[in-house]
């Protein structure tokens, strides 16, 4: 499916870097994942001490997505690997903020515009339907609940050796949900012509399938 671009929108833990590597994998396309690249702006601000310029740091800021036949998606920033480090606590916990700076959502929304401009791109994050991709062949805007969203967090962490608490990551998430919503740039909201899918209770796999039962249908 090279000829199209699909764009996967919602909050965090919903579900959507996951899905959309299935999707992309299942349609030989190719995934972008939009939030790892502002986690690597977001972890360059913490290890340079949260500066207020953001526009001096992202005039310094280099930032290339390459692909590992064994690992996927890696992040190169400033000619370092940092994919590793995307997913620790102080980072998703800072993300939300740097992400709503206008510097840096300028300098990651030229990156994903000119990854999609050749087409057969399949790309999640909060923004794609409504600014990055608008013209996008398929809009998806997935949800879940907070409770699944959390326990979802929590195992992903269990994973990765970081300790986390449930009852916390559910105030961070609502948290997170509230900041997205109401800021001032590209802020998270469904697309008019997205179609909404709740993952509450479904497995990977069959959200995937009505993913690719919605790509049927665009032919």
């Amino acid at each position: 499916m090279s000829s199209i671009n699909i764009a996967l929108d919602g909050p965090a833990a919903a579900g959507k870097s996951t899905i959309a590597k299935q999707v992309a994998s299942r349609l030989t396309m190719i995934y972008v994942d939009t939030g790892a690249m502002y986690r690597a702006i977001t972890y360059k601000y913490l290890q340079n001490g949260k500066p207020s310029n953001f526009d001096e740091l992202i005039q310094s800021t280099e930032l290339e997505l390459t692909y590992d036949k064994e690992k996927g998606q890696r992040i190169i920033l400033d000619g370092k690997d940092v994919t590793d480090y995307l997913r620790e606590n102080d980072v998703t916990n800072h993300v939300s903020y740097v992400a709503s700076k206008e510097p840096v959502r300028s300098f990651a929304v030229q990156i994903q515009k000119d990854l999609a401009a050749k087409k057969g791109i399949v790309m999640d994050g909060r923004d794609i339907g409504t600014v990055v991709l608008p013209n996008a062949e398929l809009k998806v805007y997935m949800i879940a609940s907070v409770e699944e969203r959390a326990e979802r967090r929590q195992k992903e962490n269990e994973l990765r050796g970081i300790e986390s608490n449930l009852e916390q990551l559910k105030q961070e998430i609502e948290d997170r949900d509230n900041y997205d919503m109401n800021r001032e740039i590209s802020p998270l909201k469904k697309a008019d012509d997205a179609i909404t899918l709740d993952t509450t209770g479904k497995s990977i796999e069959v959200v995937t399938n009505e993913i690719l039962s919605m790509v049927d249908h665009l032919k």
